[in-house]
């Protein structure tokens, strides 16, 4: 087990605070919330964003990346697209110093609020909200291309993926790219065994099916 080192001085670190420490050769982000003191791993489990740079509110860190949001107390996955916890390690005052020694006596397994619960709809449609067309670069949920998700049991608790897609014409040159995305990206899942995108032209897109927030970055009002 690692040993408890100096990283700060009690008072050099704001309340609330956050700054960047190296404990044994590892890069680890060391919060100052209410009084107390807590460290995570300096890295956000969806993409390896940099938690130490994000927006930090209350026991939450947010990845400056794409927004998954962390608690600074436990490490555990708050939001998409983040599903697995960032380790924590334990921190001591002594001294008049902050000390941590990396890992912790509990470290949790799984996102709090996205696997804890089991893979569901809503958690495989913010999945997809990181598959982009390329030409509009809008997503393909408010872009409101997808029209239905199911899931099925599959072998050793895990869920068969089944994506009902449309694209904004029948002839869409990104098609291919934006199947090959969702697999990726929906395959990637901890819980999921596998994706089949299904490509439905019936009912035809139209502008009415994207949310305000695509049409707000398209210009259309």
């Amino acid at each position: 087990m690692s040993e408890f080192q100096r990283v700060a001085g009690c008072g050099e670190l704001a309340d609330p605070g956050k700054m960047l420490v190296e404990v044994d050769g590892e890069m680890v982000a060391l919060f100052h919330v209410g009084g107390e003191y807590f460290a995570l791993d300096d890295v956000c489990t969806h993409d390896g964003g940099p938690l130490a740079d994000g927006e930090l509110a209350d026991h939450t860190i947010a990845c400056p990346r794409h927004g998954a949001k962390f608690d600074i107390r436990t490490g555990a996955a708050l939001t998409m697209p983040a599903v697995r916890a960032t380790r924590s390690h334990r921190v001591k005052i002594e001294d008049g110093g902050v000390w941590v020694a990396l890992g912790g006596d509990d470290q949790p397994a799984e996102a709090g609020g996205a696997a804890a619960g089991g893979l569901s709809e809503d958690h495989v449609r913010e999945m997809l909200k990181e598959v982009k067309d390329p030409e509009l670069f809008v997503n393909v949920v408010d872009l409101g291309l997808i029209y239905g998700v199911t899931l099925e049991p599959a072998e050793g608790g895990k869920q068969q993926v089944s994506i009902d897609m449309t694209m904004t014409s029948p002839a869409c040159p990104a098609g291919p790219q934006l199947i090959g995305d969702a697999k990726r990206v929906v395959g990637g899942h901890p819980d999921v065994a596998g994706v089949e995108v299904r490509i439905v032209m019936d009912p035809p897109w139209s502008p009415d099916r994207m949310t305000d927030d695509a049409r707000d970055q398209l210009g259309i009002f």
